[in-house]
C-alpha cells in the first residue's frame, strides 16, 4: 500500500502517457516518519540555497527553516515528487547537512536516487518499531478518504464549470447573433446614407446649375440697367464735371499746401523782379522769412523727414549765458533729444573746437559734432547745408547774421534761438 508521502492529491486523470509519467515520479519504496520527517527537516534548511524555485516554494522559502518543515511540509513533498531537477539540484544541498544517522541516508537516498536507494529506505523501514504500523496505516486511511473527498469536490468543481462554460457558451451565442443583427442594420445605414447623398449631391448639382442661370440673368439684368442709365444722362457733359471735380481738387490742395506750409502771401510779379534786376538801385531779393517762435519751427518740423541743424555755442550762449559751457551743452542736448522725440526729426547739434573737458553722451536721435582746431563751425554748418539735396526740408538754428544769410541762400529756413529755447 503506498505511503502518505506518495500521494497529496486525487489521481491524476489523462493521456496514457501522462499517468505513467506520473507513476514513474511517485514513490513506491515506504519510508517510516522518522524520515520523512528528518527529509523535510533537510529540505527546509537547504530550500534558501536552492536556485531557481518553483511558484510554490517561493513563499515558502521566505520563512524560518522551522518555519518551513512547519508550514510547507505538503507542498515541498508535491515539487519533490513532481520536478526532478529540483530534487536533483535539493539533493547537493542536502548533501552539505546531512550526517551518518539511519534517517539521513534515507532522506538522501530517496533525494538522490542513485543506485540501490531503495534498500537504504527499506532498511530504515524494516528498523521502524512495528507499533508505527497502525498508526501510520490509520494516517493512510485518513489520507485516502481525504482524497476520495477531494476528488469529489472536484467532479462537482468541474460539474459547475461545465454549466457556467455552458452559460457562456449560450451568452457568446446570443451576443454573436446580436452581433449579426447590428452589422445588418449598419449595413442598411450605410446603403440609406450613401443613397442620401447621392440624392444631396443631384439637388446640389440642380440648385447650382439654377444659380448659374440667375447669376447671368441678373448680369445681363445690370448690363441692361446701365445702358439705361448712360442713355438717360446722355445729355450731361461728363468731360465738364470731371473737369471741375480735377480743379476745385487742385485748389483745396492748395490751400491745404499753404496753409500747412504757413507761407505768405505772394508779392510782385515775375516781370517785376527782372525788370528790378536791371535797376542800379534795385534792393536785394529777400530770403524766406525768418523763424521767430517755437510754434512755427513745430510746423517746419512736422513736414515730411525734416532736418534740423543748431549752431551749438551761438543758442547756447544766447539762451544761458550765465552758465558754464558743460552746463550750457547738457540743457542744449536734453531739448533736442525730447524736441527729436516729439518730430522725428534728423538733428545734429555742431559746436567749436574738439577739446571738450567731458565726454558728451548726445540722446536718442541727436548727432553731437565738436569742430577741428583749424575749422570753425560756421564752416561745418555750410558743409552740412550744401550736403542736402535741393528741395528737403532742411533748419539752421542760429542767431548768426552772416551764417544765416549763407545757409539762406542755400535754400535753407532760419529760425532765431528763441524758436528753439524760448
Amino acid at each position: 500500500m503506498p505511503s502518505a508521502l506518495n500521494r497529496t492529491g486525487p489521481p491524476k486523470v489523462g493521456p496514457p502517457e501522462v499517468a505513467e509519467k506520473g507513476r514513474d515520479l511517485t514513490l513506491t519504496v515506504p519510508i517510516v516518519e522518522g524520515s520523512r520527517s528528518r527529509l523535510v527537516t533537510l529540505v527546509a534548511a537547504s530550500l534558501g540555497d536552492v536556485a531557481p524555485l518553483p511558484a510554490a516554494l517561493k513563499q515558502v522559502a521566505g520563512f524560518a527553516p522551522a518555519r518551513r518543515a512547519r508550514l510547507g511540509a505538503s507542498a515541498i513533498m508535491t515539487e519533490l515528487e513532481r520536478d526532478d531537477e529540483l530534487r536533483k539540484r535539493v539533493a547537493v544541498q542536502v548533501g552539505t547537512r546531512a550526517g551518518d544517522e539511519a534517517t539521513d541516508v534515507a532522506a538522501l537516498a530517496w533525494l538522490e536516487r542513485s543506485e540501490g536507494w531503495e534498500d537504504a529506505v527499506r532498511r530504515v523501514a524494516d528498523r521502524a518499531p512495528q507499533k508505527a504500523r497502525p498508526d501510520q496505516q490509520e494516517r493512510e486511511q485518513r489520507l485516502r478518504e481525504r482524497a476520495e473527498e477531494a476528488e469529489r469536490a472536484l467532479r462537482d468543481q468541474r460539474r459547475v464549470h461545465k454549466e457556467a462554460l455552458d452559460a457562456l457558451k449560450a451568452e457568446v451565442t446570443t451576443l454573436r447573433r446580436t452581433l449579426g443583427e447590428t452589422r445588418a442594420k449598419e449595413r442598411a445605414a450605410r446603403e440609406e446614407a450613401e443613397a442620401g447623398r447621392t440624392r444631396v449631391e443631384e439637388v446640389e448639382g440642380r440648385l447650382e446649375r439654377e444659380l448659374r442661370q440667375t447669376r447671368g440673368q441678373v448680369a445681363r439684368l445690370t448690363e441692361e440697367a446701365a445702358q439705361q442709365r448712360r442713355v438717360a444722362r446722355s445729355d450731361r457733359d461728363e468731360v465738364t464735371v470731371r473737369a471741375r471735380m480735377l480743379l476745385d481738387t487742385l485748389g483745396e490742395a492748395v490751400v491745404g499746401l499753404r496753409r500747412e506750409l504757413a507761407l505768405p502771401a505772394a508779392s510782385g510779379t515775375p516781370g517785376g523782379r527782372v525788370e528790378e534786376s536791371h535797376t542800379d538801385d534795385a534792393p536785394p531779393t529777400p530770403g524766406p522769412p525768418l523763424v521767430e517762435d517755437s510754434a512755427r519751427l513745430a510746423q517746419y518740423l512736422a513736414l515730411p523727414r525734416p532736418r534740423l541743424i543748431v549752431d551749438g555755442y551761438n543758442v547756447t550762449k544766447t539762451a544761458w549765458p550765465a552758465l558754464s559751457l558743460e552746463a550750457q551743452r547738457g540743457r542744449l542736448l536734453t531739448l533736442l533729444g525730447a524736441l527729436t522725440a516729439r518730430t522725428g526729426a534728423e538733428t545734429t547739434v555742431v559746436f567749436d573746437g574738439s577739446d571738450a573737458r567731458s565726454p558728451v553722451a548726445p540722446p536718442r536721435g541727436v548727432k553731437v559734432i565738436f569742430s577741428r582746431a583749424d575749422v570753425i563751425a560756421d564752416d561745418v554748418i555750410r558743409e552740412l547745408v550744401a550736403a542736402e539735396p535741393a528741395g528737403r526740408v532742411l533748419v539752421v538754428v542760429t542767431d548768426d547774421r552772416e551764417l544765416g544769410g549763407d545757409v539762406r541762400r542755400a535754400g535753407a529756413t532760419v529760425a532765431g534761438a528763441r524758436a528753439l529755447a524760448g
